[in-house]
């Protein structure tokens, strides 16, 4: 069955710019969020990316104002049940989550898909709390969603054909490359990438350059867009954390161990951009000072 209505669960950062880029590519589009004040602060955000398109001139007024009547948020997880896919960006718990799906199973028909954007928890052990197992996957977006071109589509060995194609397909209808990919932590992205992020980390504790060094030589010697430890501050090192833990539980790989750096920081709240503090101090956000940490 074709999807033509889309629900999002979260309307925090990642939620809100799932559902933008929803509504822009056409589909009627309801966001739920926990409280009144979520929801309001998750649309006013979406509000001010579309009038920022608008100035650049990626985005007419007409269209603009198209999206934004394509798009309601609520707090009532009922609101969703219309939805022929639902597309989780909740808190990063398994319980939560499983909560969460618990609860809209029995709300939702039965051709409706159930997709979490979990960058690395179990796509099966959220599945198997539902009555549909078949009909549910993992659709992983990157931050910011508006820009970031990549989803990673998961299929669990549950998931049915169908609903994993269908999947695919919409991913493309919202203008994102889509790639395949199995029910693995880390998925593809994040377990090539977290290996080399944290062996940056293990640089700069044994003193193999200094925090500008080891940036400056991944991004002028390799070509990436930003180095490795101001990527950490973006992504916010609490998810990366996290992240590692849970691909270290699963591979017992000494490459997905935390670095006990990345501990020390987490443990002290200096996470980043989102903290004001990581490896660099963003009290002058527009020029940033590495910290000095060892």
């Amino acid at each position: 069955m074709a999807i033509e209505k889309v629900g999002v669960a979260g309307c925090g950062l990642m939620g809100s710019g799932i559902a933008q880029v929803c509504a822009q590519a056409g589909f009627p589009t309801v966001v739920r969020e926990v409280s009144e004040e979520l929801v309001a602060k998750g649309l006013k955000g979406i509000e001010k990316n579309l009038d920022r398109l608008v100035e650049k001139g990626t985005l007419s007024a007409a269209e603009r104002d198209a999206a934004r009547g394509r798009l309601r948020g609520t707090t009532k997880v009922e609101d969703l049940a219309g939805a022929d896919i639902v597309i989780e960006a909740i808190i990063e718990q398994l319980a939560a989550k499983r909560e969460f799906w618990k609860a809209l199973e029995p709300l939702c028909a039965k051709h409706t898909i159930f997709a979490s954007n979990t960058s690395s928890l179990s796509i099966t052990e959220m599945a198997m709390a539902t009555g549909r197992p078949g009909r549910f996957v993992g659709m992983h977006f990157f931050n910011p969603v508006p820009v970031m071109k990549l989803v990673e589509v998961i299929r669990t060995i549950a998931t049915e054909d169908a609903a994993f194609e269908e999947a695919h397909a919409f991913a493309g209808r919202l203008g994102k490359t889509a790639v395949r990919t199995t029910d693995r932590p880390g998925f593809i992205v994040n377990r090539l990438l977290v290996p080399f992020l944290l062996d940056a980390i293990r640089a700069l504790e044994e003193g193999v350059g200094t925090i500008e060094d080891i940036d400056n030589s991944m991004k002028l010697g390799a070509g990436h867009p930003m180095g490795p430890l101001t990527l950490l501050d973006f992504v916010g090192h609490d998810t990366t954390y996290s992240i590692a833990n849970i691909m270290f539980e699963e591979f017992k790989e000494k490459r997905f161990a935390p670095p006990a750096l990345l501990k020390r920081m987490v443990m002290a709240g200096w996470n980043g951009r989102k903290s004001g503090r990581g490896f660099y101090d963003y009290s002058d956000p527009k020029n940033p000072k590495p910290v000095k940490l060892l």
